[in-house]
């Protein structure tokens, strides 16, 4: 039951760079510890801040904020439509 429980969550930095929000998976860090992304709008500073499907990431990039929600995991980083399939747009 553990190892299931450990499918159903990822860090938000590798879920980030699996989704394609970001090139690379140290942009994504750097993105997750400066404060310009909140989980369910609570703001984080750490890379290995977990998320679970049905959370809201909210990333301010480029003047331009996204909201973003959790559908799924992966655990190799796929094409671009695999990334899409990890979430739903809401803005």
């Amino acid at each position: 039951m553990p190892a299931e429980r450990e499918r159903q969550r990822q860090r938000i930095d590798k879920w980030l760079w699996h989704a394609r929000v970001v090139r690379t998976r140290d942009d994504a860090a750097a993105l997750a510890g400066s404060g310009l992304v909140r989980i369910n709008s609570e703001r984080i500073r750490a890379a290995g801040r977990m998320v679970r499907e049905g959370d809201v990431i909210t990333v301010a990039l480029d003047r331009l904020v996204r909201a973003l929600r959790v559908k799924g995991f992966v655990e190799r980083r796929g094409s671009a439509a695999t990334g899409r399939e990890l979430y739903d747009e809401l803005t």
